[in-house]
């Protein structure tokens, strides 16, 4: 895990794990939206195999195991977030969920910086103003808007990967704790499918695209990332993370046909913009 690897290792390991993140959107979007998938049934299908292969994925490992395997708060913070993010991705485009979700994700994790004593220099307050008013803009009532309540359902998907995150630094192993917290999420999203029972529909496109979001796109993207992450500076990680909205909206509008509307291009370029100044402008918050 720890071991040098090649620029050119690193850059394909990278890309294959931002593309994964990504398709975590794409996937949603074609299954929720465009497909006959309900947010419940495509959450309880994605925890269970991204569970499945995570553990696989452990289990094949030889390296002694650390001490730790997840907690059940972080775990409810995990299944916040798989919930509201398939709750979201009914309504929503993928580009402009993607946006809410990172925005929501950073400002959690800056914000929690920010009240842990954390002081932020000039430059990077301008950043976190920018990116707020991209948040804003993006969100303000107006024919390309993005309706209110599935927004504000991505916003808390947000806040809850942000809290799951913070939670996570520092683990020992991070994708063993990852796959223990996966598996308490089971019993999560068998409530969730108990709640929303008269609502279930499960279509094979949808199945499969929930498949592919659990096993790879969560599993096999998770532990590409997490070997790639030691060769990574830490405000290096953090800054590359900025190119996943971007690939959703673009992969939105080539592959899904979703308008690249100018609203969606501004807030767009504030928030990354805006996130990018806060990282890299002194001492990263994140």
């Amino acid at each position: 895990m720890s071991a040098a690897r090649s620029p050119l290792a690193l850059a394909a390991l990278v890309a294959l794990a931002l593309a994964a993140f990504a398709g975590n959107s794409l996937l949603a979007r074609v299954a929720l939206r465009d497909g006959g998938m309900d947010a419940a049934s495509f959450t309880a299908i994605r925890l269970v195999s991204g569970a499945l292969v995570l553990w696989a994925l452990v289990s094949l490992r030889r390296a002694p195991a650390a001490r730790g395997s997840g907690d059940w708060i972080s775990a409810l913070a995990l299944f916040a977030y798989a919930a509201l993010f398939s709750l979201a991705y009914v309504q929503l485009e993928a580009g402009a969920g993607a946006l809410l979700l990172f925005g929501a994700v950073q400002a959690t994790m800056i914000g929690r910086g920010l009240a842990a004593g954390e002081r932020l220099a000039r430059w990077q307050w301008l950043g976190l103003l920018v990116a707020l008013a991209g948040l804003v803009g993006l969100l303000l009532p107006g024919l390309s808007a993005p309706p209110p309540l599935p927004s504000l359902l991505m916003l808390g998907a947000g806040v809850a990967w942000g809290a799951y995150s913070l939670r996570g630094r520092g683990a020992l192993d991070p994708l063993r704790t990852t796959a223990g917290n996966f598996l308490r999420t089971l019993p999560m999203a068998a409530l969730f499918l108990l709640a929303l029972l008269p609502r279930l529909q499960v279509d094979t496109p949808g199945l499969l695209a929930a498949l592919a979001s659990g096993a790879l796109a969560s599993g096999v993207g998770y532990a590409i990332w997490y070997t790639a992450l030691p060769s990574l500076r830490r405000a290096s990680a953090a800054t590359l993370q900025l190119a996943v909205p971007l690939i959703v909206a673009v992969a939105g509008v080539l592959w899904l046909g979703e308008p690249a509307t100018l609203r969606l291009l501004l807030a767009g370029a504030a928030i990354l913009g805006g996130v990018a100044l806060v990282l890299r402008a002194g001492k990263p918050a994140t």
